[in-house]
């Protein structure tokens, strides 16, 4: 007997995980869910002037908030719905600055199992169209608790 995956999450349902279950300072960072899909999510960082650094470029530290998060949304929509998770490990690597433009986050899960789920988010700063490659790269490790 062959199980059916579950349907993903459109982006409307999965703004909503993100509305509903994050911390106030993850949802001050405003990020946006662009795209979804069985294995995959795409969210939007927008640029502000209260996430950059001294010297004018954005913080690691949003950007890793972020990939996280997209971490999130997309083992939500492989799955159908939210559930309970906790981050395991995430790994990032830094590239580029970004100054002065939004962030396109792509999330793909790469392993999803009954208990665990493994991802690759890369970070590519929109007005740059991936000219110069992507920003950040990061691979993250989430223990599924429900």
């Amino acid at each position: 007997m062959t199980s059916t995956p579950a349907p993903a999450l459109t982006p409307e349902d999965a703004q909503k995980v993100l509305a509903d279950n994050f911390a106030p300072w993850v949802l001050d960072l405003g990020l946006v869910v662009v795209e979804t899909g069985e294995r995959h999510a795409v969210l939007r960082l927008p640029w502000s002037e209260r996430l950059a650094r001294e010297g004018g470029a954005l913080s690691g530290q949003a950007l890793m908030a972020a990939a996280d998060t997209a971490t999130v949304i997309a083992v939500a929509s492989a799955r159908g719905g939210f559930t309970p998770m906790t981050t395991v490990q995430q790994s990032t690597s830094f590239l580029r600055a970004v100054q002065g433009s939004d962030v396109l986050l792509d999330a793909r899960i790469g392993k999803l199992g009954r208990r665990m789920a493994f991802a690759d988010i890369t970070m590519t700063a929109e007005d740059a169209a991936g000219a110069d490659g992507p920003a950040a790269r990061a691979s993250t490790v989430y223990a599924l608790l429900g």
